[in-house]
Formats: structure tokens, C-alpha cells, sequence
């Protein structure tokens, strides 16, 4: 697991966006698989790096033709086009900004009729597209990956979900800072759906990131602390600010800003 520590969250979110850049750039496109697949979250944290992918697209560095998205989750029982919503969210802040074709965006659809059959398809989808190349991710400040809360099976999949009150009251400032409003039930995407994923990227910026990251670098795996399972997947690695690393030993944050620096390249 790589960390990768920047001076502030616009330098981390560069970072990422670069990253993801030089990704979809340098894929090559087979019969089997004709499509970058791209694992996308929302929430405060990517906002920043999906207007920095919006900025390369326009200066011409980057193209989103060859790209299949899918997004981490969706808030249940909520219209898709109801302001707070994760597919108005990402049409709001990336995807009506871009080339990519509306027919390779997948999203989870929290109004389905059938929510345990939109899981199921939704999971089938994935495996069809080749599964994800890269997985970009945040982390809530008790640990959650997606929505998957503390407590999720490291084996779960694509599901329904009840949120925790942390997660709500966290989510209270899209919904005029009123708890009750927000959902009290999620569809998302489970955490051995993301770690099946070629590489993992993780996002992690303020101070109220910081205990969530210091149980993630240096805390066992647990799940209790979903997003440490990136200590167990071969391609992952977190991109913070210094903020979130302020309660991290001195020595964990010098020892993987030396490994950085002694590394040729992304």
C-alpha cells in the first residue's frame, strides 16, 4: 500500500487526477475488453479531482470515449433527479462536462423496484465490462468505504444497506443540516467489489480524515475500519493532505515520504 502525502487537498486531488490521466491514456483497448473501466465515488472529497479531469478534457489531454464508469453507491428510495442524489451529483460536477458516452455510465438506481436485483445486475455488469481497472474511492471519518459502515464483511457485495448515525449526521450539510433527511438506507457497491478492482485509489483530505487514516495505515486489518482492507490489495494506495496525517506517527508519514521520493515515477 502506498500513501502519498501532498500539502493540500487541490495538490492531492492533482495528484489523483493525473494519475487517473495517465491510466485511461495509456490503455490499450482488445476485443475482450474495449473499455477503460473506472470505479467512481461522490461525496466532497472528489469534487476537486473531477474538476481537474473536466480541465484536461478541455485543453485536450484527455478523453472519456474509451471509459466505462461505474459509481460506488446511491442513496435508497430517493428520485435519481432529486438534488442530493448521486446520479445528479456526478452529472452536476463530471459527467455533463465530458465526451464519455451516456450508454457507459452505470449507476445504481436507489428508486428499483427490486433493490436486491439491482444489486445483483449491477455486480453481473461489472464482471461483463471486464471488471474495474481502477477504483477511486473515499473514506467517511468512522472508516466507511462506499457505504459499507463498520462492521461490513470484507466479503460483502453490491447490497442494500442501513447507514450509521455518524454517516447521516456527516451527510446532514447536502440536506439543509437536518439529520432526519437524509436516507436512512443505501445501495452500494460491497467491499470485495472494490477490491476486486485492478488498483484501488483512496482520497482522504482534512483533519476529520485523520483518525479514519491513522486506523487505516497503521492499525490492523479490521472490519470495523472498512477502508483498511487496502492493506490486503496488491495495487492500492491513499493520496492525503497534510491535515489527515495529523495523527500519524512522524516516523510512519517520513517513512513513505521517503519511499516516494526515492520513486522515479507515478
Amino acid at each position: 500500500m502506498r500513501l502519498i502525502v501532498r500539502e493540500d487537498p487541490t495538490a492531492a486531488s492533482q495528484y489523483i487526477a493525473d494519475h487517473i490521466a495517465h491510466s485511461i491514456n495509456n490503455f490499450k483497448s482488445t476485443p475482450s475488453k474495449p473499455f477503460f473501466v473506472l470505479g467512481l465515488p461522490t461525496g466532497g472529497s472528489p469534487k476537486i479531482i473531477y474538476r481537474l479531469l473536466v480541465q484536461l478534457y478541455k485543453v485536450g489531454d484527455l478523453s472519456f470515449k474509451n471509459v466505462t464508469t461505474f459509481n460506488m453507491d446511491e442513496y435508497m428510495d430517493i428520485p435519481k433527479h432529486h438534488p442530493e442524489s448521486y446520479h445528479t451529483f456526478m452529472h452536476d460536477h463530471f459527467f455533463s462536462h465530458i465526451d464519455i458516452d451516456p450508454a457507459n455510465i452505470n449507476m445504481l438506481r436507489g428508486e428499483a423496484s427490486d433493490p436486491a436485483a439491482e444489486c445483483l445486475e449491477y455486480e453481473d455488469k461489472i464482471r461483463r465490462a471486464g471488471g474495474t481497472d481502477l477504483f477511486l474511492g473515499g473514506v467517511g471519518p468512522n472508516g466507511h468505504l462506499a457505504f459499507n459502515e463498520p462492521g461490513s464483511s470484507f466479503a460483502s457485495r453490491t447490497r442494500v444497506v442501513t447507514l450509521a448515525h455518524e454517516t447521516r449526521v456527516a451527510n446532514s450539510r447536502f440536506f439543509g443540516g437536518d439529520a432526519a433527511c437524509v436516507p436512512e438506507a443505501a445501495l452500494t457497491v460491497g467491499v470485495q467489489t472494490v477490491m476486486e478492482a485492478r488498483e484501488v485509489v483512496i482520497i482522504a483530505t482534512g483533519s476529520n480524515k485523520a483518525l479514519a487514516l491513522q486506523r487505516c495505515v497503521e492499525g490492523g486489518v479490521s472490519h470495523m475500519c472498512p477502508v483498511s482492507s487496502l492493506q490486503m490489495h496488491p495495487n492500492g494506495m491513499i493520496v492525503v493532505d497534510e491535515a489527515a496525517t495529523v495523527e500519524l506517527r512522524i516516523s510512519t508519514v517520513r517513512y513513505f515520504k521517503d519511499i516516494e521520493a526515492d520513486k522515479c515515477g507515478p
